[in-house]
């Protein structure tokens, strides 16, 4: 990792950039995809998946058999854990639920806001060198409370043309209502313009690789919404002398193993602190199974010294980190002051992992700075709020006068006519 001594803010741009491609390296691929997928259907998803996952499926759909089988390869101790997370994640999602907002703006004009569910969405779980079947609960859970009708799950198939076990379980104790061995940028195309196999939706969710959040971005140009763009994994420490440097590097170690393109940053006001950490890391890695992937996203990131929590503040709010860790004395400041991050995690024992698997937040963020404008997924990214109104004889008479006013400024003479004409049958 790179120690950088006090940088010049001049500086902070350059050394937060994202170790990743833009989206003209990687958009002509993506429209080539989806434009052969909008023409071909299925017969261009078979090609691309043959194409990057090296197997060619003659059945996409994932069958009752297949589920079944995944079912009894996941040990009893596993299921249970799943349980435990499930539970976490619905309780604090079910906690979001909101009531219809109701109000009398004008004597007999009364509007109201309820929410209704997203009828058909798609999420996309990751399978390669991590299948993360966390993301399914974080996913499929939110969108059964939520109330959606179709849950459609897309995930790349492995060599024997399967998906891992530990994700057809999760989406069997979440009821998804249809599962689909495809991934990447196809898996997105599929689900942006539908095909006989791959339903059409309204949404897409999930986290990926920068091709599939490129994918994402695209797919929007179609009339399809995304939760957010989602890339490669971030992680943000902030710390000073009273943190504990081998709990900082098993945070920052479990974010870099990730991916090659994942990013993680330590901010501190302690030298000491950051050459504490920076030996840790290197003593952690070395017994790592995914160590080869661990250093080369470690190469990407950087230990960074400042002065004070004021500027270390500004420095992350800068950043937008996807994963903030606190790990400072002042913790109250940081906590008030951040802006932009993705989640927050406090103290000396509350590690990432947590988000990521259990504590009942959700893990999937904006990354590569867009928490700056992005939240993360909630159960209110499953849901659609709808304005109503209903205004009585008298309450066209409050505000008919207003109305008629306005749109004659605006020039919209049929708009005024539309109130006008109701005003000269109660007056």
């Amino acid at each position: 990792m790179q120690i950088l001594n006090n940088p010049n803010k001049s500086d902070w741009a350059d050394i937060l950039k994202r170790p990743t491609q833009t989206v003209d390296d990687i958009e002509a691929t993506v429209n080539q995809i989806f434009d052969e997928v909008n023409q071909k259907g299925d017969a261009a998803i078979k090609k691309y998946t043959s194409y990057f996952d090296g197997i060619e499926l003659e059945n996409m759909l994932v069958s009752d058999a297949e589920i079944e089988r995944a079912i009894q390869n996941v040990s009893p101790e596993l299921k249970e854990a799943i349980k435990i997370a499930k539970q976490n994640i619905e309780t604090f999602h079910s906690a979001q639920k909101t009531s219809k907002v109701s109000i009398e703006t004008t004597k007999e004009v009364t509007c109201w806001q309820e929410k209704r569910p997203i009828e058909k969405v798609g999420l996309y779980i990751p399978g390669g060198t991590a299948p993360l079947f966390s993301t399914v609960l974080m996913l499929a859970i939110p969108a059964q409370i939520a109330g959606c009708k179709e849950i459609v799950l897309c995930s790349p198939p492995n060599k024997e043309g399967t998906i891992a076990s530990e994700i057809l379980y999760a989406a069997q104790l979440c009821n998804v209502t249809k599962i689909i061995k495809v991934g990447g940028i196809q898996a997105i195309a599929g689900l942006t313009f539908g095909t006989d196999i791959i339903p059409k939706v309204y949404k897409i969710f999930g986290p990926g690789n920068q091709f599939v959040t490129v994918a994402k971005q695209l797919a929007t140009k179609y009339g399809v919404a995304i939760d957010m763009p989602a890339g490669p994994s971030e992680l943000l420490v902030v710390a000073d002398d009273s943190a504990n440097a081998s709990y900082i590097a098993s945070d920052l170690l479990s974010q870099a193993e990730h991916g090659t393109d994942s990013q993680v940053i330590l901010v501190s006001t302690s030298n000491d602190i950051i050459h504490a950490v920076s030996k840790e890391i290197y003593s952690q890695i070395k017994v790592l199974p995914r160590k080869a992937i661990a250093e080369k996203a470690i190469a990407n990131s950087k230990l960074i010294y400042v002065e004070n929590d004021s500027l270390a503040l500004e420095l992350i709010n800068e950043y937008g980190p996807e994963h903030f860790i606190i790990c400072a004395k002042n913790e109250t400041f940081y906590i008030d002051g951040v802006t932009n991050a993705g989640s927050v995690f406090i103290g000396d024992f509350t590690p990432e992992s947590a988000g990521d698997y259990a504590s009942g937040t959700n893990h999937t963020l904006p990354t590569n700075g867009f928490s700056k404008a992005y939240s993360g997924v909630n159960l209110d990214s499953f849901l659609k709020s709808m304005t109503f109104q209903k205004i009585t004889k008298e309450g066209l008479l409050n505000i008919g006068n207003a109305i008629e006013l306005m749109a004659e400024a605006e020039g919209l003479q049929a708009h005024k006519n539309a109130v006008s004409i109701r005003l000269k049958n109660l007056k």
